[in-house]
């Protein structure tokens, strides 16, 4: 899975479209993955917060070392090894502790949950954490129990390439609002991510096939597939996560930024009473009553559903832009990977260039990390340039970070057409935030998801569960900290 799976930028800016696109095009780097939610978490962490031991990691501070890292010192570092490996991360290691004298104690695995929630428990977490994949720990679950360091520090300290420059006014805005929980920002999603659809060049010239731009032609191209034993529609049926990318960018799509809003602000017709939430579900579903499915794939995993696409088994897969990276080794040479914004319904508010983009992989440092400087001088120093620039070409992606990657920086194909795609869609983006702010709820309305994709509820009783899911989410005191303007 990506290392999600869909922007405040610190300074209480909570914009919908996340600008910066134009800077972002223009040095044509690769457009990354992001934080997909946990299928489920299997017990909130009952270990609370507070300050790390660090009194024996502590050195002295200076302009070129903001937080005191002592040299000699080690890290604890955890990363989600997943589409995009953990190289970028060796490498990321290796000069950290040539310029900082750390060295650093590496861990890549996808069992983030199996792994650190023990640790978690124990009082005894990493020092510095990418979050992510399909057992990703709920950011809201380990900051409602206090175990997240508040991350604005490392925001206001002078950035890397520029002393005179905040971190936090280095970043693309709107970057930083899927990190934030109740006002504060407690996980930095450091990659930049598009979802959406995703075809083979290849396998749509053959059949004579146009990208489609309205559902009506999405469905016309899934029947003339399936007419020829070939499965319409791919979806990772195991991890309900991504078959929501197409539900709910039709939603956003058909309704505007309103419907989007109307979910993450808890609204008491977000689902039941919206007439876009309505279309949305019943145009999905249609897919799947009239057997555009591709056969077997609501049995799946994801890589499972997207090895079979791969093998020209189905005309369309919904992914994040992760996809490519983690399908490196199925992807055959000549497939011709390629990115499409969701296509629209009759009548869309939103134009179908539109896609839902932002940022994603959240990289959080634990509030009882015993290293503490080491953990915020290495996330400083991940916005730097340098540090930007390995992570593209390791991971063949692009940060958060304003004009942070090399312009020499070569791009695989579905990549590239993610960056097209940025550029054709220009201010017309939108994200969603209620995955990282209500891990309960989403995992709710993933549920329903499964069921309807398997033919177990229709359209209505679908929606009845989402606002369900919505409304006992409302009852949470907690929840009117988090609002979209």
């Amino acid at each position: 899975m990506g290392s999600t799976s869909a922007e405040n930028n610190g300074t209480g800016d909570n914009s919908t479209t996340g600008v910066g696109r134009r800077a972002l095009i223009k040095r044509s780097a690769a457009l990354g993955l992001v934080s997909v939610p946990a299928m489920s978490f299997l017990s909130a962490c009952a270990s609370g917060g507070g300050d790390g031991n660090s009194g024996d990691n502590e050195g002295k501070t200076s302009e070129s070392n903001p937080f005191g890292v002592k040299e000699g010192s080690k890290l604890d570092v955890v990363i989600f090894k997943g589409g995009y490996g953990d190289d970028y991360a060796k490498a990321w290691e290796a000069d950290f502790k040539k310029k900082r004298g750390v060295t650093s104690v590496h861990t890549g695995t996808q069992e983030i949950t199996g792994k650190l929630q023990p640790r978690f428990n124990a009082g005894n977490p990493p020092d510095i954490v990418d979050d992510s994949g399909a057992q990703q720990i709920p950011i809201d679950v380990l900051h409602k129990n206090g175990q997240l360091l508040d991350l604005a520090e490392v925001l206001d300290a002078p950035s890397v390439d520029d002393p005179d420059v905040k971190v936090r006014d280095t970043l693309i805005p709107g970057t930083l609002d899927a990190g934030m929980q109740e006002g504060k920002l407690v996980a930095l999603n450091y990659i930049y991510t598009v979802w959406g659809l995703w075809y083979s060049g290849k396998l749509f010239k053959e059949k004579g096939w146009e990208a489609p731009k309205t559902w009506d032609d999405f469905l016309a191209i899934c029947k003339d597939a399936k007419a020829q034993g070939i499965g319409g529609l791919a979806h990772q049926g195991k991890f309900p996560y991504y078959i929501n990318v197409a539900i709910m960018d039709l939603i956003a799509k058909k309704g505007g930024l309103d419907a989007m809003k109307a979910i993450d602000n808890l609204d008491p017709k977000a689902f039941v009473g919206s007439d876009a939430a309505t279309e949305a579900i019943e145009a999905v579903y249609e897919v799947v009553e009239k057997g555009y499915l591709m056969p077997g794939t609501n049995g799946l995993t994801h890589t499972e559903s997207q090895t079979r696409w791969n093998q020209y088994k189905a005309a369309f897969i919904t992914s994040g832009s992760w996809l490519e990276n983690e399908q490196l080794k199925t992807t055959p040479d000549d497939f011709d990977m390629k990115f499409l914004p969701m296509p629209v319904l009759a009548d869309s508010a939103l134009p179908f260039e539109a896609i839902r983009a932002g940022s994603g992989e959240p990289f959080i440092i634990p509030s009882k990390a015993k290293n503490l400087p080491a953990a915020k001088e290495f996330m400083r120093m991940m916005l730097s340039k340098e540090w930007s620039t390995i992570f593209a070409k390791e991971a063949n992606s692009l940060t958060i970070l304003k004009d942070g990657v090399d312009r020499g920086v070569q791009l695989r194909p579905g990549t590239q057409s993610t960056v097209e795609a940025s550029a054709a869609a220009g201010d017309n983006t939108f994200r969603f935030l209620y995955t990282e702010w209500y891990s309960e709820m989403g995992t709710a309305i993933e549920n329903a998801s499964n069921e309807l994709m398997a033919k177990r509820i229709q359209p209505r009783e679908w929606l009845k569960r989402a606002q369900a899911a919505v409304d006992k989410q409302a009852k949470d005191p907690a929840s009117k900290k988090n609002r979209r303007d």
